[in-house]
This record gives structure tokens, sequence and C-alpha cells, in this order.
């Protein structure tokens, strides 16, 4: 008994330790201007010298568990108004793109890795799609321009079912030649379809329960939506469809709706993603033995520079043909083709499945992403400076107020931006046409507070709160809103 509670003792306090470790690193991230999973994943490397790990089937469960937790709060941040400019080419990204990227660096793999096709294909298929943990990580913090970050944040957020469906569909292909590739794409084609469907029925249910299910504690309301992102992603793969894509799909659609206590969920998954992340990382750099990496150096640097210089490039090129990208934007984002969890997590399924160069797929994988993080997610900012294509500077509320609630409230505090567009810019609080039973709390101005009065002129980018019933939220923002009503049409 004394030996088991040692040992969860210890277990408990090595992932305190961890999570300390994890937190304090973004530090330095910022510093240097490096993603934080490069030193989430040196983290978990340097603990492999002392503590062996190898159970890639708990690696591969946790990994798909935060990516889903990740995918989620990444699509909550995500301006629908934005993705619905891009569509067309993130769509075109997130299939063709890692399609032609699949091929071109397949090829190149069965030379340098001296593997048969399929499994030269099947490493291209792994590290063939940009990673939404790292692209929103990174891309999110920084001022590039809104049709760009918006296209590479809707591409990392679709693209991991054509990752996943090629993976997958080689690994059958190496296992049994005789497989019947129609099939096969029907099913992609019945996945992606089935994603969609599913992201919008579980989101639009997800807003009617928060908004109408009126709990005793707000701190309920973000666990509630935390199961709701778990059965969506559960339920889309039970009945063999894209749970990645309906979980990114109901992201977007919860984050851009109105929802009750919204900070407060805003908030928590923010923290939660952070938490996942940590842990994620680490743990796949557990997997990894720094002894085995030394093996395949040059393999994995002439691979990685052929897949950032070349395969990406040629897919991101021929998928965006005529879709009104400049040479200086195709190339900013070749360049931001991140690679992160998804790949290492993709890299242990030749493994699981007992393929022959698993490992050797596995261990080149983990450089290629190492790399890519490297010195991809170091050169953004520069890179988009040099080629100038960074936009406005990002418009974001130091402050944060909402009604904290320790038991049933019919009210809750709004906040509401206004916008360039908005109708109310240069009207005075008293002018305002809103409805009873409300009242303006705040204006936040910059990083100032602005004691609200009636004669307190609107001007562009204020953010105002409002305390009123839940059941007036929609009369509320319709006040601030410009004209043309604005909501999530998809």
């Amino acid at each position: 008994m004394l030996t088991i509670n040692n040992m969860m003792n210890n277990s408990f306090i090595l992932v305190a330790i961890l999570l300390i470790i994890g937190v304090l690193t973004t530090k330095f991230s910022s510093r240097f201007g490096l993603p934080s999973l490069v030193f989430y994943i040196i983290v978990g490397m340097f603990l492999s010298n002392f503590i062996y790990f190898d159970n890639v089937n708990l690696t591969q469960m946790f990994g798909i568990l935060a990516l889903v937790i990740i995918l989620f709060e990444g699509g909550m941040q995500s301006d629908w108004k934005q993705i619905r400019k891009v569509v067309k080419p993130s769509i075109s990204l997130a299939t063709f793109g890692v399609l032609i990227t699949t091929v071109v660096i397949g090829i190149c793999a069965k030379f340098i890795l001296n593997v048969t096709w399929l499994e030269g294909l099947l490493f291209g298929a792994i590290v063939g799609s940009t990673d939404a943990a790292a692209v929103f990580a990174v891309i999110g913090s920084k001022n590039i321009k809104r049709r760009l970050a918006s296209t590479l944040e809707a591409e990392s957020g679709t693209n991991d079912p054509m990752a996943v469906f090629l993976t997958i569909a080689l690994i059958s292909l190496i296992q049994d030649p005789d497989a019947n590739i129609w099939i096969t794409l029907l099913n992609f084609i019945w996945q992606m379809g089935l994603g969609v469907g599913m992201g919008l029925l579980m989101g639009k249910l997800t807003v009617w329960s928060i908004n109408k299910i009126n709990l005793d504690s707000s701190g309920l309301y973000p666990i509630l939506s935390v199961g709701f992102v778990i059965l969506t992603f559960s339920l889309t793969s039970t009945l063999n469809g894209s749970g990645f894509l309906a979980v990114y799909i109901m992201a977007v659609l919860v984050g851009n709706s109105e929802l009750t206590f919204r900070h407060s969920i805003f908030r928590f998954n923010e923290g939660f993603a952070w938490m996942m992340q940590i842990l994620m990382f680490i743990l796949l750099g557990l997997l990894v033995f720094p002894n085995q990496l030394v093996d395949i150096i040059w393999q994995g640097i002439a691979l990685s520079l052929l897949l950032m210089l070349v395969a990406r490039p040629i897919g991101v090129f021929i998928s965006t043909i005529k879709m009104g990208f400049t040479l200086n934007d195709k190339i900013f984002i070749s360049s931001a083709g991140l690679k992160g969890a998804v790949p290492i997590v993709l890299a242990t399924y030749p493994m699981i499945a007992g393929l022959e160069n698993s490992q050797l797929l596995f261990n080149v994988v983990f450089f290629v992403v190492l790399t890519s993080a490297l010195v991809q997610g170091a050169s953004i900012t520069p890179l988009a400076n040099l080629l100038g294509l960074t936009g406005e500077k990002k418009v974001s509320s130091p402050h944060t107020l909402e009604l904290v609630s320790m038991g049933k409230s019919a009210s809750e505090i709004i906040e509401i931006q206004v916008k360039e567009d908005s109708t109310v810019i240069g009207e005075t609080l008293t002018e305002l046409k809103l409805p009873s039973d409300t009242l303006i709390t705040a204006v936040i101005r910059g990083d100032n507070v602005v004691t609200p009065t009636g004669s307190t002129e609107l001007i562009e980018g204020d953010i105002i709160y409002v305390l009123a019933p839940k059941s007036k939220r929609k009369q509320v923002t319709q006040v601030f809103i410009n004209k043309v009503t604005e909501r999530v049409d998809f």
C-alpha cells in the first residue's frame, strides 16, 4: 500500500513539475520568437534520458484528445466573417494542397529513406498537412494580414481529415495491396460529408444548450462546452466520419454565436488547451529516444528542407491558382506550413499497425516537425515584415468583466466591440435605443476604462459592457452592429 502511494505521489509530483516547466518555457518562447512546442518537446526529450516511456497507444489516445481540445479552442477564436471570404482557397489547400505535398515529398522520401513507394507516400501523408495547434499558437498572436491569417487558420483546421484519410488508406494498402481504392475514396467522401453535417448539428445543439439551460454556477458552462466537444468527436468518429472536421466546424459556429457566459467558456478552454498542449508535446518528446535521431540526421535535414522549400510551395502554388493571391502571399503561405502534433500523432499509426519501417518513419517525422517549428516558426514575423504582409494591430480588451453567478441568474454582462462599420459611432449613450432593463456598466477605450455617462460618445474600437437580461441579448447586440444584421450563416 505504501509503495502504491509513493508511486502515485511521485506521478503527481512529475505532472506538477511538467506543467510548471511548460508554463515557464512560454517566456522563452516569446523572447526567442519560437513556438512553445519546441521547448515542450525538448523537455520531453530531456526527460526521456531518465524516464523510460514507450506506450504508443496511450500517446496516440492522449494526443487525439489534446488535438480535439486545441482544435476547439482555435476554432472558437476564428472569425467566421473572415473565414467565409477564404473558404475556397482554404479547402483547396486542405485537400489538393495536402495531396500534392504528399506526392512530392513522398517521392523524395522513397529514395532518401530507401523504403518502398507506398512507405514513401505514407511518410508524405503524415507530414503533408499543417498543424492546427502550431498555426493557431503562432499565427494567432501575430499581426498578419487578415486574409492570409484566416486562410492559414482555416486550412490547418480542415486539412486533418485529408491527412488522416491518406495515412490510414496507405497503411491499408501496405497491409493489403489488393484493397479496393474506389471504396476507399467513397469512404473519404462520407467522412468529409458527415464531418460537416455533424459539426453543424452539434454546434447548434451546443449553442442552444448553453443559452437555454440555467445552471447553478457559471463555472459549469465551460465544462458543458467541453462535454459537447468530446461528444461531437466521438459520435462522428463512431459513425465513420471525420471527428476533427466536425469539431472545427462546431467550434467556429459556437465561437461566432451569442453565448451565455462567453468569457468564462473562452478563458477556461484557452487554459485547458494550453495544459493539453504542454502535456501532449512533452509526452511526444518522451516517446523519442535522442540517440536514435543521430542515425537519421542527414535524412531528416534533407527531407525537412525539401518539404519546406519544394513540396509545400509546389502544393501551395498549384492549389491556389487564380485565387487572388500575390507572389508574396503564396511565398508566405508556403513558409507558414507549420508542422506540430498532428504529424507525430499520425506517425504512431504505422507503429500500432506493426509496419516494418514504422520506427524509422516516426523518428524522421519527429525530426521534420522539430525542424519545421525551429525554422518556420521563428521566421514567421520577420518574413511577414520583409514581404510587407503585416496587417492592422489586433484589437483586444485588456479587461474582462462578467457577471459571476453562484446561483441561478436571469441576467448577464454582454461584451460588444464597436466595429468600423457600426452605426453607433459618434452617438452618445443616451442616444442608443437599448431595450429596457439594460445598463451600460463600462466602456473600454484602449487600455483605459471610461466611466459611462449619458454624454459619453462612442468611437471605433470601443468595447462596451452591458448588463442585460439573457432573453434580450440579441436585441442588445443588434443596436451596436452595422445596418446589415451580422450572423453566423453556414
